[in-house]
């Protein structure tokens, strides 16, 4: 009867009126499809080192650490007098914008080739990362306007937790279904074939946002210092990333933490003590569980250049990836919402280092004498890893929306989103700082001319480096800032 229960929890938990509303979160997890063909795109087209894709993927989190400033502009700006729907619209123009350039950009015919290239792909990438920023931001504070108010106070907590699981359960659905048909279809079909593709994704979040129904909800006055501040902040992020400051993701990353920290402190300056504190420690250990560096690209390269994984094979990966991980997460729904974050994060930090030495057996070659095919070897690892990938989203959405204050709940969301965003913007700093220790390359080829040989000899020791600060770290946090101790 338990394990009935437990897996019917979603299904008994969904109501017709959150269906328009996780449609927007299917969007953002269809914009996977093109992952695959964008990666063996960059890695055969643009002539961009594996520290240069870090520090890309830094700049781009950078629009979810400034999430406050479309809080604001959600709970205090209408637009043609709509403060939520008309910002779903925009992303989705901005993410149609974004794709229709890198259909340019990848085209045999396109005229974007050359040495603008790389520039013409950051900026397609920045520009879809703002439309998907803007429709989460939405999406997240709309997610407590379709509960049914008109319950108990504990009623309602629950509901907003499990709108939450159903929010990444979509997301996990849309991951599912695009994951290996985006990678199947990038060894068939045209790279820009793929982005043209990937036009149905904006057109899904517009169906959602245009059937959803919302609970009345009046604007709220516009916090000034939050919103200027956070203008602020984007504009001397913007300046000085074109202006290429020496160590300047640093310099934003400092800026950013305090700011949201100080903003954050503002808003829950009226909870009482008890709340403050617990909210406080949970922050902590979420954001130090999600700082934690990454191989970066090379394990990528080594895998299609070595291993010979092609785009067919990582589509499989990513399949079978995304329905283990649906499945473990529709399993899983009750006893997240029921546990406590630390001790969900110790299991996930233990199980995670366990889980990381398949790959490092493959890098080490003990598959060869044990007999087994690597393909083999990383498809049963991603079976098995796959279904913790979503947890601790979860886990930070839930305590986000029970303690979401009302009247400010756009900009409550999306400070909490951006100091979990600018958690993985450490992530990306620490990645990249291995990554300069440890060099790791691919070969890169001009007029057919190898200008960049291929090395691989570092991925042995920045695996290590990665797994084993990703392990004690995290553990030494949780034990000292668990919020269940006193």
């Amino acid at each position: 009867m338990l394990f009935k229960d437990t897996i019917l929890a979603p299904i008994h938990a969904m109501k017709k009126r959150y269906i328009p509303l996780l449609l927007i979160y299917f969007a953002y997890g269809a914009s996977g499809f093109t992952a695959i063909a964008e990666s063996f795109w960059v890695k055969n087209s643009l002539d961009l080192s594996a520290q240069a894709l870090i520090s890309l993927g830094v700049w781009l989190t950078v629009p979810w650490t400034i999430k406050m400033i479309f809080g604001q502009m959600v709970d205090s700006i209408p637009i043609f007098g709509s403060n939520r729907k008309i910002y779903v619209y925009i992303g989705a123009f901005l993410i149609a914008a974004g794709i229709l350039m890198m259909i340019g950009l990848t085209s045999n015919s396109s005229l974007l080739r050359g040495y603008v290239a790389g520039n013409v792909y950051i900026l397609a990438s920045v520009i879809m990362v703002v439309g998907f920023v803007m429709q989460d931001v939405v999406a997240d504070t709309m997610s407590t306007e379709v509960v049914d108010s008109n319950q108990s106070k504990e009623d309602i907590e629950h509901e907003l937790a499990m709108i939450q699981v159903l929010g990444r359960l979509s997301l996990g659905i849309a991951v599912f279904v695009v994951s290996g048909l985006g990678g199947w279809l990038a060894n068939i079909y045209s790279y820009s074939t793929i982005y043209i593709i990937a036009l149905i994704i904006p057109v899904i979040s517009i169906i959602g946002v245009t059937l959803v129904k919302l609970n009345p909800t009046p604007s709220t006055p516009l916090n000034r210092p939050i919103f200027a501040g956070g203008i602020l902040f984007a504009i001397v992020t913007v300046a000085m990333g074109y202006n290429e400051v020496p160590y300047s993701q640093e310099i934003v990353f400092v800026i950013s933490l305090g700011v949201v920290l100080a903003m954050l402190n503002y808003l829950i300056k009226d909870l009482d003590a008890d709340s403050k504190r617990h909210i406080q420690m949970a922050m902590l250990i979420i954001f130090v569980y999600r700082a934690m560096p990454n191989v970066g690209p090379g394990l990528q390269w080594w895998e299609i250049d070595v291993l010979g994984f092609n785009e067919s094979f990582f589509g499989t990966l990513s399949q079978i990836g995304a329905a283990i991980a649906l499945g473990g997460m529709w399993v899983s729904s009750r006893y997240i919402v029921r546990q406590s974050i630390g001790k969900v994060l110790i299991f996930l930090t233990i199980l995670g280092f366990f889980l990381s030495l398949p790959t490092l057996g493959l890098y080490y070659g003990l598959h060869t004498k044990l007999g087994l095919d690597a393909h083999t070897v990383a498809l049963v690892d991603t079976a098995v890893s796959s279904p913790f990938s979503y947890i601790s989203d979860v886990l930070m959405l839930a305590l986000v929306a029970i303690y979401a204050p009302e009247g400010k709940k756009g900009t409550w969301f999306a400070l909490m989103a951006s100091l979990m965003n600018i958690a993985l913007s450490a992530s990306g700093l620490l990645t990249k700082y291995l990554n300069q220790w440890f060099i790791v390359t691919r070969e890169i080829k001009v007029n057919n001319i190898v200008t960049v040989p291929a090395n691989y000899g570092n991925l042995g020791i920045l695996l290590w480096a990665a797994i084993i600060a990703g392990t004690v770290i995290p553990l030494l946090i949780i034990w000292k800032f668990d919020p269940q101790k006193r």
